[in-house]
């Protein structure tokens, strides 16, 4: 009877893995299918590498919105990677406990706060702060609205995710290796560069892949500082239009246009797709990676 009921529970949870695993094909599946009349209309080159939008017209080109998206994503990653990781360095390798206790829960807390409250923050603290302080010494004018903004709200809000992961990935490295690389005269940095770095290597890539995926898909406080605008951002104090904000801005207010429903589906087709081929090639960098250091 053990056996059996052994047997049943392996059968169930492979099935339930099965099926949240295949909610990724569903996904994809359903988003192209929403897409065919736009694809029907236009080609995928012409969606893709066109930066005319003007829907009236029946002219949907995405390329100011991707990459409105990959400068945003970038800019956030940029700042808050060596921030998160020296955070976590911090925490794990030279805090006091009492110390590491009262930065815990304060790291925590951060992932809890809503992302309107970050949005709003941008626009009463960060976009000011460009507008009068940072772009006049680049550029004539700013309003602050920029990706520059969006890069830094959205670097604040995945930046307790990377610091959470890095401070587990950064615990796992075994003490007898810092205790032997100590034992024959090495600072504690030199410790934590050749020793503790090299070993969390596969640990930094993998949440810093977490962290753009979670940053491609960041929608309300990007749309509240990004500007919104459909041009292709050439400084990080231009304006730009993520995807994500795209679809919540326009989803629902502008149906009655012919394909625009169908657009707003292609452009969450396409930011699907980014994220997945980014991920793939993440994951193929990062059992090279693995395979090299084991080596």
């Amino acid at each position: 009877m053990r056996l059996i009921k052994d047997k049943i529970l392996s059968k169930l949870m492979l099935v339930l893995t099965v099926a949240s695993v295949s909610l990724l094909l569903v996904i994809g599946i359903g988003l192209y299918y929403k897409s065919i009349p736009l694809l029907q209309k236009l080609s995928w080159g012409e969606l893709i590498t066109s930066s005319v939008w003007k829907p009236l017209k029946g002219l949907f080109g995405f390329y100011p919105f991707i990459m409105g998206t990959l400068w945003v994503t970038g800019i956030a990653i940029i700042i808050a990677l060596p921030l998160s990781l020296f955070t976590s360095l911090y925490i794990v390798e030279y805090a006091p406990a009492r110390v590491k206790k009262l930065l815990t829960p304060f790291v925590n807390l951060l992932s809890g706060i809503p992302p309107v409250i970050f949005g709003v923050w941008g626009v009463l603290f960060i976009i000011p702060l460009i507008q009068k302080f940072i772009a006049p010494h680049f550029v004539e004018f700013s309003t602050g609205y920029s990706v520059l903004a969006g890069g830094i709200v959205l670097a604040v809000m995945i930046f307790p995710l990377i610091v959470s992961i890095l401070s587990e990935v950064l615990r796992t490295i075994p003490q007898e290796l810092k205790d032997a690389s100590l034992s024959l005269g090495a600072t504690k940095w030199e410790t934590i560069k050749k020793i503790v770095l090299r070993k969390a290597l596969p640990g930094i890539v993998a949440a810093t892949v977490l962290a753009i995926s979670r940053a491609f898909g960041e929608t309300i406080a990007v749309l509240m500082v990004c500007g919104n605008n459909a041009v292709v951002p050439h400084s990080v104090f231009d304006t730009g239009y993520p995807l994500p904000a795209l679809i919540a801005n326009n989803y629902g207010d502008m149906m009655s246009i012919p394909l625009y429903d169908s657009a707003l589906m292609f452009a969450a087709l396409l930011l699907f797709i980014i994220i997945l081929l980014f991920n793939i090639i993440s994951r193929v960098i990062l059992t090279r990676l693995e395979n090299r250091l084991a080596a």
